[in-house]
């Protein structure tokens, strides 16, 4: 496996190592050593799986408020998406940055986001399926976020807001101005 530090360093890009024959390929995804090695030293309590029917579908920009933050190590299955993480912690020097990456079934690549971190996609295939792992369970009233294409974030997006799909709810989230940050930088 390889570990990309991105941008906001606490953001990992992780390439896994396919071993490929006749029959396809084979590719170790989730490795506690390994993880932790490189500072992931996280039990994950759930797997969350989506599916996106058309492209363009946005889903985002999610988190859960302390105490029940989540990290997430984010994956595609089938299809690409536009995967994007904001900075949301108080006192950190990337405060209210972003970074994007392109996350494909083709390539296999990760994303680990850690809590403190607003977290969104757009579907840039048909049928795309998102796959991540989380440390902590769905908890229905820390559930929160901010609108996916906040002028202020400045977010540039693959998809144009009048072709988005977005959830009634999605469409609804604060913007980033009127966030008050319940994270902090360690």
């Amino acid at each position: 496996m390889e570990f990309r530090r991105l941008d906001i360093p606490d953001l990992i890009l992780i390439v896994p190592r396919r071993f490929s024959d006749e029959r396809g390929w084979f590719a170790e995804t989730w490795t506690a050593a390994r993880f932790a090695e490189i500072g992931i030293d996280l039990l994950f309590v759930q797997d969350n799986h989506s599916y996106s029917r058309q492209a363009g579908t946005v889903r985002g920009l999610h988190f859960q408020l302390p105490p029940h933050a989540q990290a997430k190590l984010v994956r595609v299955l089938r299809g690409a998406a536009f995967d994007v993480a904001v900075d949301l912690r108080r006192g950190s020097p990337t405060y209210g940055r972003f970074v994007t990456t392109t996350l494909s079934a083709e390539r296999g690549e990760e994303l680990f986001v850690p809590a403190g971190f607003a977290h969104g996609f757009s579907t840039l295939q048909p049928d795309t399926e998102v796959f991540y792992k989380v440390d902590k369970p769905y908890a229905p009233a820390a559930d929160s976020g901010l609108l996916w294409n906040d002028p202020d974030l400045a977010i540039p997006w693959p998809v144009q807001r009048e072709a988005a799909i977005l959830s009634e709810k999605d469409g609804k989230l604060p913007r980033f101005a009127d966030f008050e940050s319940p994270f902090s930088y360690p």
